[in-house]
């Protein structure tokens, strides 16, 4: 007997058939074989490292926020303390994640990208907290698998990213027994781990010192002991031995211009201006760095004959002054302006370290003052300032070096090209025992945070704000100029895709830290 189908009961089984075909067959088709479909791991991680959650060159923001460098013309900019959002490094993050499974395909679980995915995300989560407070860090990355992550309280990301600096350096001590240290597209260190673990551990130095206002009664961060333990045992926890190990950004001329240079000189050389706390403080200190970062006066010279090379002739603007009438200051000239040969005459410019040596000295020298672990405080403050003087080519002995000084009436505009040159005279055994310089336990947490405040100038971010705001060294100024109810802002606010996007975690967030509010002047964990 023959058995007849019918064709519909055919159709839906010819259609499925038909479309899976035509569905395969367009995908083999369209594939693109020339192209990749994963980005490598050194890919990923040369972005990484040249975004700017690792790169924080000086002239923006940051550096008025620092006090530093002033904008005195309202086009560029204000100096005002009224904060809106916070950095935003999830993007990044998520880059870090990748770059840490691209890692694992093509190696084992423990690699030098993984070890260096796990300091990226303790630098960079703990740099947004320390903006803001509180933030997403434990499900912030799992991507369409959770788009409202819960906020993590500031006390967790800080414990979270201590554990993975720990963790980091673990690993890498590993590697590098094991001479497993290949890392491509590293811009910092060339694929050295060596240098990558001194800078973790130095890191890890800077975020136990943000934390010192915890240190006695929270136990569980275990502050005093993770200072003592890295600080006496540079065997297991290397760190930074010299300058040369700094994590900086080099300026390479065509492709990447330091932001100050010949070609923006003409618009913004005069612009802006020295801030009053970081010259008022060189020239309090007779101290030799001013005659290579900033430049005297031309009223006090020109109009009122002094000689440029006396420190009254240096004179920076109070941050808290109206813009108008230090625009107009700036104009007669009474300001010190950058110093033009050392900042606008090069495409290159000088280093931006991230995390330095420098730092790193007076850091130590902090914890030991505060009991946190033996030794000398003095020799390390001493090796600070010595670093910061190195830096600028200042002899740490008895010598000399050349200054350079702008001669204003220049034809070529563009270009600086017209400088009076100077010779000064250094002797550091003067300097050095000057009664405000000179350690003297009395008064030892001011100089070491002030000469720290000296040594980044333009260097490290909002480090500078950060130690104002949890020591209140060097005294910042406020006035009609910064704002804020003449108030030094304590935090920036959280970004607006957070209350729209993330609306219960935000507010549970806000209330939970700051009563409910997105307030600028409130304290943080880490603050109180």
């Amino acid at each position: 007997m023959k058995k007849i189908f019918k064709l519909s009961s055919l159709l839906p089984l010819l259609l499925v058939v038909t479309i899976s075909g035509c569905k395969k067959d367009f995908e083999e088709k369209t594939i693109n074989n020339n192209k990749p479909t994963a980005v490598q791991a050194s890919l990923l991680l040369n972005g990484i490292l040249t975004s700017k959650g690792l790169v924080e060159g000086p002239d923006g923001s940051k550096e008025t926020n620092n006090q530093y460098y002033l904008n005195n013309y309202d086009y560029y900019g204000n100096n005002r303390y009224d904060f809106k959002y916070g950095d935003d490094y999830y993007t990044i993050l998520k880059n870090v994640v990748e770059m840490e499974k691209q890692a694992l395909k093509a190696g084992s679980a423990v690699n030098s990208y993984s070890a260096l995915g796990k300091f990226f995300k303790a630098y960079l989560f703990t740099k947004m907290s320390m903006e803001m407070g509180d933030i997403p860090m434990t499900n912030a990355l799992a991507g369409m698998a959770n788009l409202t992550p819960a906020y993590d309280t500031q006390k967790n990301v800080m414990t979270q990213s201590l554990a993975l600096l720990e963790s980091a350096n673990t690993d890498l001590t590993t590697l590098i027994a094991a001479k497993e240290n290949i890392l491509a597209g590293d811009i910092f260190f060339n694929g050295d781990l060596l240098k990558w673990q001194k800078t973790i551990n130095t890191f890890r130095i800077r975020l136990l010192i943000q934390l010192s206002k915890r240190a006695d009664d929270d136990a569980q961060l275990n502050i005093k002991q993770q200072f003592a333990d890295i600080v006496g045992n540079k065997t297991k926890y290397p760190i930074m031995e010299s300058a040369a190990d700094n994590m900086q950004y080099t300026y390479i001329s065509p492709t990447n211009y330091y932001p100050q240079n010949p070609d923006n000189f003409g618009q913004s050389g005069s612009r802006k201006n020295t801030s009053a706390t970081y010259i008022g403080l060189l020239t309090k200190l007779k101290d030799p760095r001013v005659f290579v970062t900033a430049e005297p006066s031309r009223y006090q010279v020109d109009t009122l004959k002094q000689s440029p090379t006396d420190f009254s002739s240096f004179i920076g603007a109070d941050a808290g002054q109206d813009l108008g009438v230090m625009y107009n200051s700036a104009g007669q000239q009474k300001y010190s302006f950058l110093n033009r040969k050392r900042y606008y005459s090069t495409y290159t410019g000088e280093p931006s370290i991230q995390i330095g040596y420098a730092e790193l000295m007076f850091n130590i020298a902090e914890g030991i003052y505060r009991g946190w672990a033996a030794g000398d405080v003095e020799t390390y403050y001493i090796a600070g300032i010595k670093s910061s003087m190195d830096s600028y080519k200042i002899p740490t002995g008895t010598g000399s070096f050349t200054a350079y000084f702008y001669r204003p009436g220049s034809t070529n505009v563009a270009l600086p090209a017209n400088y009076d040159t100077y010779t000064i005279n250094v002797n550091w055994d003067t300097y050095y025992n000057q009664p405000e310089v000179k350690y003297n336990i009395a008064n030892a947490l001011t100089q070491i945070v002030q000469q720290k405040y000296l040594a980044l100038f333009r260097h490290s971010g909002l480090e500078s704000y950060f130690t104002y705001r949890r020591t209140h060294i060097p005294a910042f100024t406020t006035g009609p100029g910064t704002g804020n109810g003449g108030r030094i802002a304590s935090r920036f606010q959280y970004h607006e895709y957070e209350r729209t996007s993330n609306t219960a975690n935000y507010q549970a967030a806000l209330q939970s830290q700051y009563g409910g509010n997105d307030n600028i002047n409130g304290i943080m964990y880490i603050l109180k």
